[in-house]
């Protein structure tokens, strides 16, 4: 099984959870039931069953007339009923868990006298692991037709993610087998080269040979050729159509191609939704922090508001506030004017040194200029 996210599951749920599934041969063998670990449970009793069909809302199951299951379960007040269901997983562990139910409707299989189909309700979401197995087989029905045209051009990656071996593959023409290469698929038809000629394989009934692995399986599906057409250059190599029926492909065939369809989706729209995403966070933040300036701006002038309206009301205060005022102001001043004079007074000091400096070296030319002194007599 394809690894399915919780969204995924919620979806298979919505959209397929009236949908019924009869558990043919091919069906138990795809969903990996083990029928022989089925039980029916009841009042502290438990009674092996045979599932007959189900979906995501109830099950059907097959009890004998004279079997105590039929006893317990056909009484007018039962209480609640709960299934066991048992799968295999791929390493072959089990996976058992127990649906809860109520009895809604009990009649004769196919009219017989000694078997009974009684039908499950159930009263709750089933287990994960159930709608996962059931959800993803109706996936693959419900693309098999609307997709059905979709074609998977293969390349070593495809190939890779589709789980083939190889794409050399056997196909038998009119009971003949022959060697061919996968060139395409899809739920509805395949492409192949291989050697032969055009009257011989038109309009004849073809029968598909795929090997995969994880799990390991062969599938094999049929179909008619439709078209056929000899390559360039090579007239006994020819390009081949060939269009599944639709009721031969397997349910195992349509899994494989939904998988990898599925998956394809997501990777191709995962980074167009991370845009889209990040674009609206962008736009979230962008307006959070308009709102915000806004806010602010609001605040700020509400602050005004109230601090004039608040110089208004102590206007009759500002009196008596002034007398004190008055009395500080002399000192308030000469604060302001030592404190102005103080950097005058550095200026001066600086201005008083400078010169000093200068009169004692006088330059060459003031020597020189000097007049000499007169000499004495």
């Amino acid at each position: 099984m394809a690894l399915v996210t919780a969204q995924q599951l919620q979806d298979y749920y919505d959209h397929y959870r009236d949908t019924e599934i009869t558990f043919t041969k091919e069906i138990t063998k795809i969903l990996s039931v083990d029928p022989r670990q089925i039980y029916v449970k009841c009042n502290g009793n438990q009674w092996p069953c045979i599932v007959n069909s189900t979906s995501l809302m109830a099950c059907r199951i097959i009890v004998g007339v004279k079997g105590g299951a039929y006893a317990m379960l056909s009484q007018k007040e039962t209480g609640p009923v709960q299934v066991r269901f048992c799968f295999t997983d791929s390493d072959k562990q089990m996976i058992s868990f127990f649906v809860n139910g109520k009895v809604s409707d009990i009649k004769p299989y196919m009219n017989s006298a000694e078997l009974s189909v009684i039908t499950i309700s159930f009263t709750q979401r089933p287990p994960d692991d159930l709608i996962e197995r059931l959800g993803t087989l109706l996936d693959a029905n419900a693309n098999a037709i609307r997709r059905k045209e979709e074609r998977v051009i293969l390349n070593p990656d495809v190939k890779r993610k589709l789980g083939l071996t190889k794409e050399e593959a056997i196909v038998q023409i009119s009971g003949v087998p022959r060697h061919c290469i996968l060139r395409d698929l899809s739920f509805g038809g395949v492409k192949i080269l291989m050697m032969g000629l055009q009257k011989y394989v038109e309009n004849q009934q073809a029968l598909l040979q795929l090997r995969f692995e994880e799990p390991q399986e062969v599938i094999q599906v049929g179909g008619v050729v439709v078209a056929s057409s000899p390559i360039e250059g090579r007239k006994d190599i020819l390009m081949v159509s060939i269009k599944f029926g639709d009721k031969t492909v397997p349910i195992a065939y349509k899994i494989r191609i939904n998988n990898y369809l599925v998956n394809m989706r997501k990777h191709v729209f995962a980074p167009v939704e991370t845009t889209e995403q990040k674009l609206a966070a962008a736009k979230a933040a962008q307006e959070k922090a308009v709102a915000e300036e806004k806010a602010r701006m609001e605040a700020e002038e509400k602050a005004k508001a109230e601090a004039a309206a608040a110089g208004k009301e102590g206007g009759e205060a500002a009196p008596a506030q002034g007398e004190g005022a008055g009395q500080s102001a002399p000192a308030q001043g000469q604060a302001d004017a030592s404190a102005q004079a103080q950097p005058a007074a550095q200026e001066a000091a600086h201005a008083s040194e400078e010169p000093a400096e200068v009169e004692s070296l006088p330059s060459a030319e003031e020597e020189n200029s000097a007049p000499a002194a007169p000499a004495s007599e």
